[in-house]
């Protein structure tokens, strides 16, 4: 089956330092840039995070400290890779919770005010999960008939993670065909920052999603909780969490 395209879409993968959103490098990014005619471009890079990679890390991508040394920051392809993404919808494994805003951290440092908000997100994850209740090695088992025997390289995940939404187009009947709504679909929530901590309810309305205040409304606690934003701002959050709890309060300052 072929994607049914409107625009360009991007398959990716990262292999990072770790798993903190806001903390941990890139080490490798692949990527396979769909064409709304077919045509595939295939791009691998290493990347050298500017940190020492955890032994806990390279034990799940074998990627080393030496492996990168040679290998450019990311700030020195930042601009070339954001031309790549520019007008792309774009699908990962569990990108929407942590390829995506990892990514955009990236960016972030890099000085490249890169506008998520214009892509549709294709999460192969979540639909794997709402369907079948599984990991990536076994959704490839699973549609593909295939073993994944380079997991947790980038590039065979990436491309594994592209045949298993072609298999689950094929499988499922009600599975659309259709980049918005496979985006809509692989959606766990109506997120307004990239991962979650601010989500929309069935007015539109910014609804924190996360710890004492979970299920508020954020122009609410803004107002009444004066420090509540200044512990955003100073927290452990991703900058586009930060940047959304910023609009919400100039919003209320008008």
């Amino acid at each position: 089956m072929k994607l049914n395209l409107k625009k360009p879409i991007i398959f990716f993968d990262l292999e990072t330092t770790g798993t903190n959103v806001t903390s941990d490098r890139i080490v490798e990014i692949s990527l396979i840039k769909i064409m709304p005619d077919g045509k595939e471009i295939e791009k691998t890079r290493r990347i050298n995070p500017g940190i020492p990679i955890p032994a806990e890390a390279t034990a799940i991508h074998h990627i080393t400290d030496e492996d990168v040394a040679d290998a450019p920051l990311f700030k020195q392809i930042a601009a070339s890779l954001a031309d790549i993404f520019t007008g792309c919808d774009i699908a990962g494994f569990n990108s929407n919770r942590f390829d995506i805003p990892v990514l955009d951290q990236e960016f972030r440092r890099a000085g490249i005010a890169f506008d998520f908000s214009r892509a549709r997100f294709v999460d192969v994850q979540t639909i794997f999960h709402k369907k079948e209740q599984r990991t990536l090695t076994a959704a490839y088992r699973f549609y593909c008939d295939k073993d994944l025997t380079e997991a947790h390289s980038a590039n065979a995940d990436t491309r594994a993670t592209y045949e298993v939404l072609m298999a689950q187009l094929d499988r499922y009947e009600d599975l659309p065909n259709d980049i918005e709504a496979l985006s809509d679909f692989s959606s766990q929530n109506r997120n307004v920052d990239l991962i979650g901590r601010l989500v929309y309810d069935e007015k539109r309305r910014e609804v924190i999603n996360f710890g004492k205040y979970k299920g508020r409304l954020a122009e609410e606690v803004l107002g009444r909780d004066s420090g509540y934003y200044s512990w955003i701002m100073q927290g452990d959050f991703p900058q586009s969490t930060k940047d959304c709890f910023t609009r919400i309060m100039l919003r209320l300052k008008k």
